[in-house]
Order: structure tokens, then sequence, then C-alpha cells
């Protein structure tokens, strides 16, 4: 046992061992019972190994902005799936400036390089050190190497900071294609670099990608061999299979990699309403068809559910016992909060719970897979009371509940966009490994997570 006065002097060991201690009881408490989702599953809390992973990351999804989903959809007593892990916890997600101080503020970039690579960085560089800017080994990296098949799936573009990550190295976020290089001239491949992330995350071979973007992989390579060619034919060339709707998504078959692009940009968002203003607004119900959103154009559940399916499949194809890394982003949830949009938020927060509880029901059927939900950084929306006065934005909805509730937005002012916030994050999970998103971390500490939870070195 650690003694008291070595505990007192060392604040860190003491939260090492409480920590522990809180995982020894959570684990005693699942060895004595079952998940609930039928015989033969083990414990929530196993510390077997997993065969696969499911990470589901919600941009900007801070507190807030699950409380707003809860509170107009299933009310504010109810619960959304991302509510049902039994393990919950919560992690910091500044990033560092070049000298290695605390930026209390993270970008999407900086915060997906922390889980990626297990290391922080410079706000907007993407799984490279901040001080030397040298690649750094990412999660879908290790995972390839170790032999599981892996797949990436957003609303954002496929070359947004958040799939980025995992897929790419380069100086700036905004290096997406190869017209877009103007910030990493190391990158270039005329200095001998990789070229830009949708170049990267092509040559990559990823087996299953889906998500917008179709700009950026359409723009022609201008360096190196490949030159005169675009990303996409490129793509083709690697034997992918490039599907640009919901009936080639479907129609894909295993075997060969998938690059869908269901979108020139970010894929348009589900749900309309006013967006907040200065004066604020009339109680209002949010719109849930989004006339600007083709109905060709799937679901974030349906690209979790095909992807889950090709990956599975792949994985069994390959015959030596190895599972699948997926990560799956709901990014608008960020995107509609910088447009203080709640309305947008809010039906973007609900579909990424939809696609969270895919990835919950394929757990349900394969014990041995590890599913992960949390948040990149939180963002600026607050439910504030109906009296209050925000100094920024606000806008008033009619719940489901027919209740109202004021969301206010007040990190800038005047025509500039919102702002992140630096708040701590929740981390939520299912399966072997679990237990570890218990208590409060460093956002860092995913990528051990993810990496032991595969056992990958």
């Amino acid at each position: 046992m650690v003694k008291y006065a070595v505990l007192r002097r060392d604040p860190y060991r003491r939260r090492i061992v409480a920590h522990a201690v809180l995982a020894a009881g959570a684990m005693a408490l699942l060895a004595s019972s079952t998940t609930g989702i039928g015989p033969g599953v083990p414990a929530a809390g196993s510390t077997t190994a997993a065969r696969s992973v499911i990470l589901l990351i919600g941009d900007g999804m801070g507190d807030s902005e699950i409380t707003l989903a809860r509170n107009y959809t299933v009310g504010a007593g109810g619960e959304l799936h991302m509510d049902r892990f039994p393990m919950t916890g919560t992690y910091t997600t500044y990033s560092v400036d070049a000298r290695g101080k605390p930026n209390y503020v993270t970008d999407s970039a900086a915060s997906a390089t922390a889980w990626a690579t297990g290391r922080k960085t410079v706000n907007d560089r993407v799984s490279k050190t901040p001080d030397t800017d040298r690649a750094v080994p990412t999660i879908l990296e290790l995972a390839q190497r170790g032999g599981f098949a892996t797949g990436s799936v957003t609303t954002a573009e496929l070359t947004d900071a958040t799939p980025a990550a995992i897929a790419a190295h380069v100086t700036d976020r905004s290096c997406q294609g190869p017209a877009d290089m103007a910030l990493c001239p190391a990158d270039a491949r005329s200095e001998g670099g990789p070229g830009s992330i949708a170049e990267q995350t092509v040559a990559r071979r990823i087996d299953v990608l889906l998500g917008g973007g179709r700009q950026r992989f359409e723009q022609t390579i201008t360096e190196g061999p490949e030159r005169g060619a675009t990303v996409v034919h490129r793509a083709r060339q690697r034997g992918y299979q490039v599907v640009t709707d919901a009936d080639g998504l479907g129609a894909a078959r295993r075997g060969r990699p998938v690059l869908g692009l269901f979108s020139a940009e970010s894929v348009p968002v589900e749900w309309t309403g006013r967006p907040a203003a200065a004066a604020g607004t009339a109680p209002q119900r949010c719109v849930r068809t989004n006339p600007g959103r083709s109905s060709r154009i799937p679901s974030l559940e349906a690209q979790t559910r095909k992807a889950i399916e090709l990956l599975e499949a792949g994985a069994s194809r390959k015959g030596h016992g190895k599972g699948f890394f997926l990560q799956v982003e709901g990014a608008s949830i960020d995107k509609q909060n910088h447009d203080a949009d709640p309305c947008g938020q809010i039906g973007e927060t609900v579909a990424f719970d939809r696609a969270v509880k895919a990835a919950r029901e394929y757990a349900a059927r394969h014990p041995d897979t590890l599913v992960i939900t949390t948040a990149d950084h939180g963002h600026s929306s607050q439910i504030v009371p109906m009296a209050a006065r925000p100094g920024g934005l606000s806008a008033t909805l009619v719940t489901d509940e027919g209740a109202l509730m004021k969301v206010g937005y007040a990190t800038h002012v005047g025509e500039e966009g919102q702002e992140h916030s630096g708040v701590q994050v929740r981390v939520a999970a299912e399966g072997p490994q679990s237990h570890r998103v218990l208590g409060s971390h460093d956002q860092t500490e995913l990528f051990t997570t993810l990496r032991l939870s595969l056992g990958l070195n």
C-alpha cells in the first residue's frame, strides 16, 4: 500500500492511485454482473484485448451540445444512445505552442493529433511535432502495420482536420489538396515531401473512406511522377471503388477499398432553422428535413453501418484473427456551432447519436469490440434562462416536450463566427479495455487506450 505521506507530497501519484482504485471498484462490480446485452457477453470493462475498435468523435460536442440535443429530442429526463455507455470519464483538450507551453483552447487539428499520435502539437498542425515539425506515427498507421483493416467516416471533407490526423502529416491543416499547399512547403512533393492530405490519404490505401470533399480529390497533381492526374484518378489506379451516392455505397463490393465522396465540400446538414440573432429569435421548431441535402446522400448512420460491414468482411478475409479500426466523425456539430445555428447543431448531434447506436449494436453482436465516443473540444453554445439577455446571439427553441429552451452564443461579437472553448469533454466507452476511460485524463491518453486495446506496439 502507498503511504499517505508519500501521496500527500506527490499529487500526480495520488491521482494515479485514485484512478486505480476507481477502476478496480468498477471491475469488481462488473465482474459480478453482465452487460445485459445477451448470454456469453463479457463484462463491459473486460481487460482482454479488443479484436476491433470503433472510435466516434463528435466535433465540438461538449456537455452543453449533448444536453441541447437531449433536451430537444428525448427530453430533459431522457437518454441519448451516447448516454448509455457503462464507462464514462473526462479528458482535457489543450494544445501547445512551439515551446511546449499550453494553449488552453485547441483547434481540431491539434486535438485530433493528440489522440491519433499521443503527442500534443500546435494548433492547425496535423500529426507532426510542435517544434521540429516531424511526422509522428498515427494509430491508423500502427493498426495497418498490425494487420488490421482500417476506415474513416466523416460528415466533413475527408481532408478536414479530424480525418486527416489519422491518415496524413502536414504542417498546416489547410493543405488539403495539391492546389492548397501554400502553407506546407516542406510537405510539397517537389521538396521530397508526401504531398497534400488528399494525396497522402489515397496513398495510405485505407480500406474504407467515406465523407465529403470531392473538390480536393478532383484537383490535379502538379508534382512528381503522378503529375497531370487527379487524386481521384490515382485512387482508382490504386484499386479504389469510387462512389458518390447512397446507391453506389450500397453496391460497393467487398474485397477492394472504397472511397465515398458524397459532396464537393462538407456534407450538408440534416436539420435547418433560424440561426441565433443579436435580439434573439421568436420561439421556433427545427425543420428536420434540409431541402439543401439530397436524398442521395447517405446518412452518417448508414455510412457507419456500411463501413463496419466492409471492414468486418475485409478483416475476415485476411484470416488472421485481427479485426478493424474505424473512426467516425460527426463534424458539423462544430461547424453549426461556429455559425450559431442551434437547429443545425442539434440535428447533427442527433445524426451522430444514431451512428453511436449503429456502433453499439455491432458491439452487442461482437462483444470483442471496443466502442468509444468522445469529442475533440468543447464549443460555444449555452443553455440559458428564458429571462437571460446573452451578450452575443441567442435563439429560442420549442422542444419535443413542448417547453421553451433558450440557447446563447457569446464567444465572438458582430459578424465573426463563434469559437471553441477550452473545457474538458466527456469520453465514454464499452467493451474490452473500456475501464481505461474512467476518471480524468488528458486527450493524449486516448491514443494509449486505442493502442493497447488493439495490442499494438
